[in-house]
């Protein structure tokens, strides 16, 4: 049997892709958030409030991780939480006016990221292969 390499592979294309991103917010001087805070201002830009647990889930970061990062979002006035009226152990945590504002940045640097992704391939090619990773993050959700 040969030995599969697609976990390897995403796992090089989210390393390799990550510092792309990150070297594209330098060359353009866009000092306000980094890749890994871009994550949490994508899903916060999807929805207006979300509690820290459905963020860890939604981004993939681990809580301990997502908690230090946003105390620093705080501190750069990129979110603000608030107590969650539904769930008074919870936290609400929204974008402030600036975080919206780099809405349009963020989605320049995601398009020139996804030009160099989808360089050469189809429109087909691309439904096709977002198709398999839709499925097989199903597959790694349902365990």
């Amino acid at each position: 049997m040969n030995a599969r390499q697609g976990g390897f592979l995403i796992s090089k294309i989210k390393q390799i892709g990550g510092r792309r991103f990150d070297h594209i917010l330098q060359e353009r001087n866009i000092e306000a958030f980094n890749g890994a805070q871009g994550k949490i201002l994508y899903v916060l830009w999807q929805r207006e409030s979300i509690t820290a647990t459905e963020l860890a889930r939604e981004t993939g970061l681990a809580k301990t991780t997502l908690t230090a990062m946003l105390a620093r979002m705080q501190e750069q006035g990129l979110i603000v939480q608030s107590a969650n009226a539904q769930d008074r152990r919870s936290v609400l945590i929204r974008l402030t006016e600036r975080a919206r504002a780099l809405k349009t940045e963020y989605d320049s640097v995601t398009n020139e990221v996804s030009k160099l992704y989808y360089r050469g391939f189809s429109e087909e090619e691309i439904a096709a292969f977002e198709g398999y990773l839709k499925r097989i993050l199903q597959n790694l959700e349902e365990v």
